[in-house]
């Protein structure tokens, strides 16, 4: 079902051999994103590449939304952004500067491993695939990353439950998820994007292009 030549060093994790079979037996052929975008995130942003990681919930539920990179969404959907474009007022808000492209496969690019907690999701039922097994895999990842200091931004209950996986060397920035339903719980003013860019910079690293270029 799955392609796993892509993962590079994420393959060494146990759980590609232990925990996926099961996982896989339990998915029909309808789930979202498709099995070759299913780890796209990973594939795209390897160990040694991450410097800042940002967990989210779920993947989008509407077909053609996601494409296996937390929050990010093909330039040609043409649908509603919903989290996404809150995100993008935040961006605006805090750092003065504009996105519009929907695709944030450039974030991966520089260094942003953008992890659900939930790596599928059936058509049209969020949440549906939470208990599936994934958190195996997520804890593995953090687990794996906690060899160096990085960035983490959690949104929302799901991704802050794996704040325990990580330790104390690490920026870690915690709000309320971005999605309509709880963006003005304290999502918008938390200014993630400027916060980890500082940071960066203080660690003699490069910050991040959020916006456009």
């Amino acid at each position: 079902m799955f392609d796993l030549s892509r993962l590079g060093n994420w393959s060494e994790l146990p759980f590609f051999n232990v925990d996926l079979p099961g996982i896989a037996a339990k998915l029909d052929h309808g789930f979202l994103p498709p099995s070759e975008l299913t780890f796209a995130a990973l594939e795209r942003c390897q160990p040694r590449d991450t410097n800042v990681v940002i967990i989210g919930q779920d993947p989008y539920h509407t077909p053609g939304k996601a494409d296996g990179l937390a929050f990010s969404i093909p330039d040609d959907f043409g649908g509603r952004l919903d989290s996404l474009g809150n995100i993008f007022k935040e961006i605006e808000t805090d750092l003065g500067q504009q996105r519009s492209r929907t695709d944030l496969h450039d974030w991966a690019d520089q260094g942003v491993l953008l992890l659900n907690t939930a790596l599928t999701v059936p058509p049209g039922k969020p949440k549906a695939h939470a208990k599936l097994g994934w958190g195996t895999l997520v804890r593995q990842v953090l687990t794996q990353l906690n060899d160096r200091p990085r960035a983490f931004i959690l949104w929302g209950g799901p991704a802050q439950a794996y704040e325990k996986q990580l330790l104390d060397h690490h920026l870690i920035l915690k709000s309320a998820h971005p999605s309509p339903l709880s963006c003005y719980r304290g999502f918008f003013g938390s200014r993630p994007f400027s916060t980890v860019n500082q940071w960066l910079i203080d660690q003699g690293q490069e910050p991040i292009h959020w916006a456009d270029r």
